[in-house]
């Protein structure tokens, strides 16, 4: 039992895996030096950009398209920071899938959100109610260790 909950989240990373085996792009985003988050319509929690990759979409194209789609951003500057994995027993029946970590500067945004997302927040500091706790801020924090937040 982890977190009240009777499964277990893995979280990995890697340098580098086959490009076939990224599935999602995952964002942490900031503007002026302030956090960047989202709350999905569906949900009451905060959560780092990010979705599944497209049919035929590298995945940088899958991480330019969600931080436009989840955030509108116009302006800004995009750069991967490694490979995760996470294995979950409640998630793709346990199996271990993998996306790429980005780290996204944004200039400028859209008036007006598009999508699925209710509404995106700035905060000076990260958020106590995560969409995936046990994932997120594993994730935030490998883009500490290598210098990007």
């Amino acid at each position: 039992m982890l977190n009240g909950r009777n499964y277990m989240t893995i979280v990995k990373f890697y340098d580098e895996v086959d490009d076939s085996l990224l599935k999602f792009a995952v964002i942490i985003t900031k503007t002026n030096g302030k956090w960047v988050f989202c709350k999905h319509k569906k949900r009451n929690t905060w959560e780092v950009l990010g979705g599944h990759r497209e049919l035929r979409e590298s995945i940088t194209e899958n991480a330019n398209r969600e931080l436009h789609e989840e955030t509108g951003a116009k302006e800004y500057d995009i750069r991967p920071i490694c490979v995760y994995s996470v294995t979950a027993s409640d998630n793709f029946n346990g199996e271990e899938t993998f996306g790429m970590l980005f780290y996204a500067d944004v200039f400028s945004f859209e008036e007006e959100l598009h999508r699925e997302m209710e509404k995106i927040v700035i905060m000076e500091e990260l958020p106590s109610e995560w969409t995936y706790p046990d994932i997120q801020p594993k994730l935030l924090e490998k883009a500490r260790q290598n210098g990007f937040v």
